[in-house]
C-alpha cells in the first residue's frame, strides 16, 4: 500500500539526488496519486517541506546519535532518517513508534539487516531523548527557539555561528554571514522567520474586479481571506492548504500569487498608462503583469528572459488576467541593443540573486546556495544593471530589485551603479512607497524583512536619468 510517508520518502530522495524544486515534485506526485485522502495529501506536503526546511538540524541530530561515521551513511539511509526524525522531533500528531516502524518497513525493501538495525536503534534513541521535554530557558534556546536539554548543543558563547546554524537549520557560512551583517540577535530572528510557513498572499487584478468584489467571490467559494495589512491591492488567504488555482476567482484572472514585497517593486517603478516599460530578467512575468495592470493595460511592456518556456508561461498568465500590452523577447539581456529595441520610459531589473529573502516559500534555496554565490552573482548584477541603464531615456526611471538580504548583492550593487553612472540620480524610496509601507525604507532604498514585516526579504533602489 502506498502511503503519504512512502511518497514523501521518494520525493525527498529525488531532491537529494537531482535537486529540483520540491513544489513541482509534490504537485506531480499528487496528480499521479489523486485518490489520496486530503489529510494524507496535507501530511505529504508537511513532511517534504518540513524535512527540507529542517535538514541541517536533522542531520546534526543524526550525527549526534550515529556510531557510524557521518560520511559512511548512504544518502538513501540519511533521507529516511531525516524523514522519521522530523516526525519524532517536530510533529505532535504522529506517535514516535509509528514513525520508527514506518521507517523500518521502508528500509526493509532495500537495505540489509544490519542497516535496518542501525536505523531502528538510532530512531528509538531519538524518541527516548525526545523533543517534548520542557524547553530550556531563553539563554539556552535563544530567540524563542525550542532547545531541549537532552541534546548537547554547540556552545553559544564560544561559537555563536555554529549554535545558530544548528538551532535554526541553516548552513554555517550563512549563519556567520548574517551575524556579521545584522548581529546575532537579529540573525536569529531572521532565521526563525525563515522557518515559518509563509502566508498565502495574492495580488488582486483591478482590471477585472475590486478587492472587495474579489473577497466576496472567495467567500462564496468557502475561502476565508482578508485584506493585506500593507497594500490596498493585495489579500491574504487564511483557508489552509487550499489549491487556489481551482477557484473561479483564479481561473477568471482576478488573482495572482505574489508577496507584498514583490508587489512593492512594481509600485516603486510607478509606470503610467501609455508608457514603454522594459522588464529585464522577467522570468514568468509576474511583475510584467502587475506593471501592465498599473498602466491600466495601456502602453507597452516588454519582458526579456533567456528561458523560452518561462516566457510562454508569462504570456499564458497575462492572457488569463486579460492583459494585452505585454510582449516577450527570448534574449540574453547583455546582448540586447538599445539601437534595436529603442529607449524606454521605465526599466526594471529584477536581477538573478541568491534568493535568501524568500526562504519561507522556498526552503531548499538555503541548501542550494554556497558561500561564493553572492560574490559571483554580484558581478553579474553590476553588469546587468549597468547595461540596463542604457535603455532608459532622458527623464526615465531605472529600478533594481532582488529577493535576497545580502548587502553584497543589494546596497553594494546600487552604490556601484551610482559611482559608475553619474547621469543617474538616486531617488528616495520613502517618498515613493505606499503610505503603509514607508517604515520599510532603509536609507534611500526599500528593504523588507520576514521577521520585521511578515513579507519576503526584498531590496530595491530607483534612479532617474538626468
Amino acid at each position: 500500500m502506498v502511503t503519504s510517508r512512502i511518497l514523501a520518502y521518494h520525493i525527498l530522495l529525488h531532491l537529494e539526488q537531482k535537486a529540483p524544486h520540491p513544489d513541482r515534485l509534490i504537485r506531480t506526485t499528487l496528480e499521479r496519486h489523486s485518490r489520496l485522502e486530503e489529510r494524507d495529501r496535507a501530511l505529504l506536503t508537511e513532511i517534504v517541506y518540513g524535512v527540507v526546511r529542517w535538514r541541517g538540524r536533522l542531520d546534526w541530530h543524526i550525527d549526534q546519535l550515529s556510531k557510524t561515521r557521518p560520511d559512511r551513511i548512504s544518502p538513501e539511509v540519511r533521507v529516511l532518517l531525516r524523514l522519521a526524525l522530523y516526525q519524532i522531533l517536530f510533529l505532535d500528531r504522529i506517535p514516535d513508534h509509528a514513525a520508527v516502524n514506518d521507517a523500518v518497513e521502508i528500509a526493509k525493501s532495500s537495505q540489509p539487516p544490519h542497516v535496518i538495525r542501525f536505523i531502528n536503534g538510532l530512531l528509538r534513541e531519538a524518541a527516548r531523548r525526545g523533543a517534548r521535554t520542557e524547553p530550556a530557558g531563553q539563554e539556552e534556546g535563544g530567540s524563542g527557539f525550542p532547545a531541549w536539554t537532552n541534546w548537547k548543543w554547540p556552545d553559544a558563547q564560544k561559537d555563536p555561528a555554529a549554535y545558530l546554524a544548528v538551532l535554526t537549520s541553516n548552513p554555517p557560512w550563512l549563519a556567520s554571514r548574517m551575524i556579521a551583517e545584522i548581529g546575532l540577535e537579529e540573525a536569529g530572528l531572521f532565521f526563525e522567520a525563515g522557518n515559518r510557513i509563509a502566508p498565502a498572499v495574492f495580488r488582486v487584478n483591478t482590471l477585472r474586479a475590486s478587492r472587495e468584489e474579489t473577497l466576496s467571490m472567495l467567500k462564496e467559494e468557502g475561502i476565508e481571506a482578508a485584506p493585506s495589512h500593507l497594500l490596498e491591492g493585495a489579500i491574504r488567504v487564511k483557508t489552509p492548504r487550499r489549491d487556489m488555482t481551482g477557484t473561479a476567482a483564479f481561473r477568471q484572472g482576478l488573482l495572482q500569487p505574489q508577496d507584498e514585497a514583490s508587489q512593492i517593486v512594481s509600485l516603486l517603478l510607478a509606470p503610467r498608462p501609455g508608457e514603454r516599460v522594459l522588464d529585464l530578467c522577467c522570468g514568468m512575468g509576474v511583475k510584467s503583469a502587475h506593471i501592465a495592470i498599473l498602466m491600466q493595460n495601456q502602453g507597452e511592456v516588454t519582458g526579456v528572459d533567456t528561458s523560452a518556456w518561462k516566457l510562454d508561461e508569462a504570456q499564458k498568465n497575462a492572457h488569463r488576467q486579460g492583459i494585452t500590452i505585454t510582449r516577450t523577447l527570448a534574449e540574453d539581456v547583455l546582448a540586447l541593443d538599445p539601437g534595436a529595441i529603442g529607449l524606454f520610459d521605465r526599466v526594471l531589473l529584477d536581477a538573478p540573486c541568491t534568493g535568501l529573502g524568500a526562504v519561507r516559500r522556498k526552503p531548499d534555496i538555503k541548501w542550494r546556495r554556497h558561500v561564493k554565490d553572492s560574490y559571483r552573482l554580484s558581478l553579474l548584477q553590476k553588469e546587468l544593471l549597468s547595461h540596463g541603464a542604457r535603455f532608459v531615456k532622458p527623464g526615465g526611471v531605472l529600478v533594481y530589485a532582488t529577493c535576497t538580504v545580502l548587502r553584497e548583492e543589494d546596497e553594494a550593487v546600487a552604490e556601484h551603479l551610482g559611482t559608475s553612472h553619474p547621469e543617474l540620480f538616486l531617488e528616495e524610496a520613502v517618498e515613493l512607497l505606499p503610505t503603509l509601507c514607508r517604515h520599510m525604507a532603509s536609507g534611500p532604498y526599500f528593504r523588507s524583512w520576514p521577521h520585521k514585516h511578515d513579507t519576503d526579504g526584498f531590496f530595491s533602489a530607483r534612479w532617474r536619468r538626468r
